[in-house]
């Protein structure tokens, strides 16, 4: 984290503010838990008034880290992608003051993002339904919520991840409920009383909700703003959207929504939400017996220390009274209340001591350097304080990640150090985390935090500045590591080979791998056999890993760590020979990877405002580039000029809503789909039907057939084209099950003395996969027209 960082960070949550929302905590003895499938799915502003202007804690569940989705921001796919989404949700919890629940753990466990489904039964067929639903049901015992709100309906025209997840939640509340189930988990059996569905269609530009949403039986209604900093709270809601910036997220509007309509489900109508359940700690006395009067007295206290603000003494001395009182209540409560509710009573004493940290003026910035732990290695863990507080005998011990250690250490003049020894044999710490709390301690390693405030001691988790991890001395330092051959070549494949120790490689038979000074030299067998290679690399004994970054403001850095290996790709492969290629991409890898294959390929970075294209046979725009290219935009009219003067313009899928005018982007009409769920195909292995296998494009330098298309990963494309003018030809047809064929996955026309083609089929996703038939027909369609 830079200065400029932590300086917008502090300057986002000024002390009076986070003691402000610290105090509004202790509202509600409520928990409400919205699911969904991704990050962005939550419903932002509902949960911004539930919190902020109910106090109730808000928990955000959420399936899978988005790998399979798209980037608005950059070329970060797949898990790196994951990794960027998962901190995107992070950030935008920490806007909501909410807590994330992971249902998966990335693109190496069964609940991941696969791509996009239809169907909730397919999702359920990839992720396996038991072991969601236990999930589920093992975060409803940890968070104990009374309400539980699905982000979707499981509808026809839905995407079947928000389907699957939606029948999930419904699923796991009876398995939580269950005491013969889950035996394991340390928490007892939760029965969640309260579930509803939003009774508004899902449907638009994606979706196409088949079915009409549930009757209302509730509507919540927020204020019209927040006291505290004066806005909507479905603005604050799209403040935290606006952390998924990847997804293009964060929008305003002039009129912010302030009602939202609810279906409770097998219940009545209401007219608040949860009305049946207590809501206050006063709610809470009255089913107390013995403990309703200690009960009663933090409730008062309570009220006081939120009349007092912003007078911080008054307030540590109510708070003290309160945690005291619950502390007592804590005592005397009977079996049974202490079973239905004594977690609310724990909870609301963690909320109070970060209240009372917060009024003790305790904000402690902590860092480690390095930041990086590696095996046998040591770091610095440094604690600042830089304002006064009143807090005593403040004591920091470090919970840390395993095989690493560390010694307790006391805060004195705003000041602490303490040294981390990682032993030699340490785990790599796993990149994706299991939760986030508000509240702290997230990550694999935090500050426990201990003092005594008002006469009260307090235990509260303090984060690093950047999460604390474990990972390789050495990174895998060789690039490039996946490589493209055709059958027969037995010329060497060069790489070079970074700072560091040189990793050993187990070489299939055959192989050999050589080095001389910093570079790699791959020598492939002499056989002429096609297929995917695949060389693992160690470092001092242990696999090598590759670690991939990612950077943007919003998030900080983000790192993806793998065992490391050398791919190498043999295949039946012709180039087209006298191609000029222009690249005009926004993110995805196409033209780098044209440019390893030896082809003539320019990157057009920054196309200037009197590029005409003559210097080119083909242009090749990179998918969804309209969206994010400007210049690109701008470059409409000459990229039509250049086709009837002869050129070939092939564009990748482009999304409808994102730069791309059916009448005037193309050089002739041509309409995608909307919404666009009803315009892709999501099985990767679905029957393809070649429509015209003479067409130029299809025949050569690689002759297109069936096994072409066989071994694709995630799905076969997105954004089909729906209607076209009568100078393109479609060429190939293709449909999930059940479905009617689609032929607008791949169309060209010619145009003039030239042609443009468009092609829906996910074909750079192919080609990081090493798909051998995305690699040939690529090389067909930038061929010259």
């Amino acid at each position: 984290m830079t200065a400029h960082d932590r300086l917008a960070r502090r300057e986002a949550a000024p002390a009076l503010m986070r003691l402000s929302r610290a105090l509004s905590r202790l509202d509600s003895v409520l928990t409400v838990m919205n699911t969904g499938a991704h990050p962005d799915d939550e419903h932002s502003g509902l949960m911004a008034w539930l919190r902020f202007g109910c106090g109730m804690r808000v928990v955000i569940a959420c399936s899978t880290r988005g790998e399979g989705g798209q980037n608005a921001l950059g070329p970060e796919r797949g898990e790196l992608l994951g990794m960027v989404r998962t901190r995107e949700m992070e950030e935008a919890a920490r806007v909501l003051d909410c807590d994330v629940a992971w249902v998966g753990f990335g693109p190496n466990d069964p609940v991941h993002d696969f791509g996009f489904s239809k169907d909730g039964d397919d999702t359920f067929a990839r992720w396996g339904e038991a072991l969601v639903v236990e999930r589920m049901a093992r975060a409803y015992r940890s968070y104990r919520p009374d309400i539980v709100l699905p982000t979707f309906l499981d509808v026809p025209g839905q995407h079947g991840h928000h389907r699957a997840m939606t029948r999930a939640a419904e699923q796991a509340i009876a398995l939580a409920a269950d005491p013969a189930a889950l035996t394991d988990h340390p928490n007892g059996p939760w029965t969640v009383t309260h579930h509803y569905l939003p009774a508004w269609s899902g449907g638009g530009a994606t979706y196409d909700d088949a079915l009409p949403p549930p009757p209302a039986t509730l509507q919540v209604t927020a204020d019209l703003q927040d006291p505290v900093t004066g806005a909507a709270y479905q603005e604050i809601g799209q403040w935290s959207r606006a952390r998924h910036a990847s997804q293009g997220m964060g929008h305003w509007s002039d009129t912010p929504q302030t009602t939202w309509q609810l279906h409770r489900v097998g219940g009545a109508a209401e007219d608040t939400i949860a009305q049946s359940l207590p809501q206050t700690l006063d709610d809470l006395a009255a089913l107390a017996g013995p403990a309703a009067d200690a009960i009663q007295v933090a409730a008062k206290a309570i009220a006081q220390a939120q009349d007092a603000f912003p007078k911080t003494a008054q307030i540590r001395d109510a708070l003290a009274k309160a945690d005291a009182a619950l502390e007592a209540a804590q005592v005397v409560a009977l079996p049974d209340f202490q079973a239905a509710h004594g977690h609310r009573l724990t909870r609301k004493r963690r909320e109070l001591d970060a209240a009372l940290a917060e009024a003790a003026g305790l904000s402690l910035i902590v860092t480690v350097e390095p930041a990086a732990l590696i095996p046998g290695g040591t770091s610095t863990l440094r604690v600042v304080q830089t304002t006064p507080i009143t807090a005593l005998d403040v004591t920091l011990s470090p919970h840390l990640p395993e095989g690493a250690t560390g010694p307790a250490t006391k805060l004195e003049k705003g000041t602490a150090a303490l040294q981390i020894k990682v032993a030699k044999d340490a785990p790599f710490t796993a990149p994706f985390g299991a939760n986030f709390d508000p509240l702290g301690g997230n990550g694999s390693g935090w500050l426990n935090m201990s003092a005594t405030i008002a006469g009260r001691t307090i235990q509260t988790r303090v984060d690093t500045e950047e999460p604390l991890t474990v990972g390789p001395a050495h990174r895998f330092a060789v690039r490039p590591f996946q490589f493209i051959r055709q059958i027969g070549d037995t010329a060497p494949l060069i790489a070079s080979i970074g700072a560091g120790p040189i990793p050993d490689f187990h070489c299939p038979d055959g192989w050999d791998v050589q080095y001389a000074g910093s570079t790699l030299m791959i020598t492939p067998p002499d056989g002429k056999g096609s297929g995917l290679a695949t060389i693992p690399a160690q470092i001092d004994g242990r696999r090598a890993q590759s670690v991939t970054q990612a950077q943007f403001p919003h998030i900080g850095t983000v790192s993806y760590p793998e065992g490391a290996s050398l791919q190498v790709l043999t295949l039946d492969l012709a180039l087209p020979q006298t191609a000029r290629i222009a690249y005009i991409g926004s993110g995805d890898s196409v033209g780098s990877w044209l440019l390893r294959l030896g082809l003539d390929v320019t990157m057009l970075d920054d196309i200037a405002p009197d590029e005409d294209f003559a210097a080119y046979t083909t242009v090749l725009v990179g998918v969804v580039s309209f969206g994010n290219r400007p210049d690109l935009v701008a470059a409409t009219q000459r990229l039509h000029q250049f086709v009837h003067a002869g050129g070939h313009l092939v564009t990748l899928y482009q999304r409808p809503d994102q730069g791309w005018n059916a009448d005037t982007t193309p050089p002739r009409p041509l309409k995608i789909g909307t919404p666009s769920l009803r315009w892709r195909v999501t099985d990767p292995a679905a029957q393809v039907t070649i429509l015209t296998p003479d067409h130029p494009l299809l025949t050569g330098p690689n002759p297109i057939t069936a096994a072409d298309f066989g071994g694709w990963d995630k799905e076969r494309g997105l954004y089909f084209a729906a209607a076209w003018d009568d100078a393109y030809t479609p060429l190939l047809s293709m449909s999930d099950a059940s479905e009617e064929p689609l032929i607008g996955a791949l169309v060209s026309g010619q145009i003039g003395a030239g042609r443009h083609t468009h092609t829906s089929l996910v074909l750079h996703h192919q080609m990081d996969r090493l798909v051998p038939g995305a690699f040939r027909l690529m090389c067909n369609l930038v061929q010259p027209a």
